[in-house]
């Protein structure tokens, strides 16, 4: 037996500390547990190191000897994907339906697997709620698992008394960006896999395939012809280390002006003005952009969430700073005590659809729906937005493809057909 020092909580907050005579750290931890306790720090045997957890109880170790931003970047927590969520949320959803109790059920969410979620998460929502604090409150505290958009969605099903409701409205509304996310990057691997091919060939016939023929040319008295001393040129080039001392640092300078720009406020903002403003992709980004808005606004509304929450906590979750900017402004005019729509037409970011079926859902008093249906609208133009991208695409690179590999071979065999030429003279 070894003695372990801890240090833990109550349920009514208060810090207790002790001494315990277990085998080893993880009884220490069931120990601690069965005497109704929160373990927040406990001691390693004969002076180690000590075990600390953190609010989700989640083990970090202490040690000075890394440096702050290594430590950091170690301790960092992962946040869940759309789509574990969204699981996690259908679960809570599930057992509250059965009827179970809120503690109870956040007991029986210990020990079932969620994935990206760990256990500890609701450990943690079950002690805090049974200290006498709200599911929401609770939540609040677990911000790298529990965007604001979750919490306030959370304390208003709380408010209203329809929690079930809302967790299922919630859950619904995750796994539709889940959804989303997906067909965008479904998207885009296709291109990506095309490129890789294509920069694979390449090297494999400048750095493998020409020098073992430029050996057999050079044999012979035959003048290479002009594509084949141009693919020579390049490999030369490419294989010199010299080049690579030059353009190594290159590339590396232009890489972090690059990320010092985009650091910037005033680089985020035309980076995402780009991204709304370029050929092809850019209607795919705002199409995106406004269904993400439609839906999350939609969503909190729905649920009883303040006009002004609403959109703070939309603007917050928004990735765009020119679309932040509108909403913004937006929530500076509707405090005057404007609709939603006249704002959002002065903006002149947001389409003329939005607009008049905005004011379609003031004038009928069913805002959400609108935005439902707007959200309906941009999420299934996007799919077809990503097809004619994909389509428009995949020719384009099958093309350069075919001309990049038809110009290595060209370079390989018109030498080749010279020297038989020669052969047979």
């Amino acid at each position: 037996m070894a003695q372990f020092s801890y240090k833990a909580r109550r349920r009514s907050g208060e810090v207790v500390q002790g001494i315990l005579d277990v085998p080893d750290r993880a009884a220490a931890l069931v120990q601690i547990e069965r005497l109704g306790l929160f373990p927040v720090a406990v001691d390693a045997p004969k002076g180690g190191a000590v075990l600390t957890l953190d609010r989700a109880g989640v083990p970090q170790t202490q040690s000075g000897l890394l440096p702050p931003a290594l430590r950091e970047l170690l301790n960092r927590k992962r946040s869940p994907k759309l789509q574990e969520l969204a699981t996690y949320t259908t679960q809570l959803s599930n057992l509250l339906k059965s009827g179970m109790p809120l503690t109870v059920a956040l007991g029986s969410m210990v020990h079932l697997e969620s994935k990206g979620i760990p256990s500890e998460v609701s450990k943690q929502l079950k002690q805090e709620v049974m200290e006498g604090k709200s599911l929401s409150a609770a939540m609040m505290k677990q911000q790298h698992i529990f965007s604001d958009l979750y919490v306030n969605m959370i304390k208003a099903g709380e408010s209203s008394g329809a929690l079930v409701q809302v967790l299922k409205r919630l859950s619904t509304h995750l796994e539709q960006f889940a959804e989303v996310q997906s067909r965008f990057k479904s998207a885009l691997i296709y291109p990506f896999m095309v490129v890789c091919v294509g920069i694979c060939i390449v090297a494999f016939f400048v750095f493998f395939m020409l020098p073992r023929f430029m050996l057999i040319f050079q044999g012979f008295n035959v003048e290479l012809p002009l594509p084949t001393r141009m693919l020579m040129q390049f490999s030369h080039t490419v294989t010199n280390i010299w080049t690579w001392a030059i353009v190594i640092p290159v590339i590396l300078s232009i890489i972090v002006i690059f990320l010092r720009f985009k650091s910037t406020e005033t680089g985020r903002r035309k980076m995402d003005h780009w991204k709304m403003n370029a050929p092809v992709f850019g209607k795919v980004v705002k199409l995106n952009l406004f269904g993400q808005f439609c839906r999350t606004l939609q969503t909190l509304l729905e649920n009883g969430v303040p006009v002004l929450t609403a959109l703070k906590i939309t603007e917050d979750v928004m990735p765009n700073r020119i679309v932040k900017e509108a909403i913004a402004k937006t929530r500076e005019e509707v405090t005057d005590g404007k609709t939603i729509a006249q704002p959002i037409a002065r903006s002149q970011i947001f389409p003329q659809l939005m607009v008049d079926l905005l004011k379609i859902g003031e004038d009928t008093g069913d805002v959400p729906g609108a935005l439902g249906n707007l959200a309906d609208t941009y999420e299934g133009e996007l799919s077809l937005a990503l097809r004619v991208m994909t389509n428009l695409i995949e020719p384009v690179l099958i093309i350069v493809m075919a001309v990049g590999v038809g110009f290595l071979l060209l370079s390989i065999l018109l030498p080749m057909f010279n020297l038989i030429s020669n052969i047979s003279k």
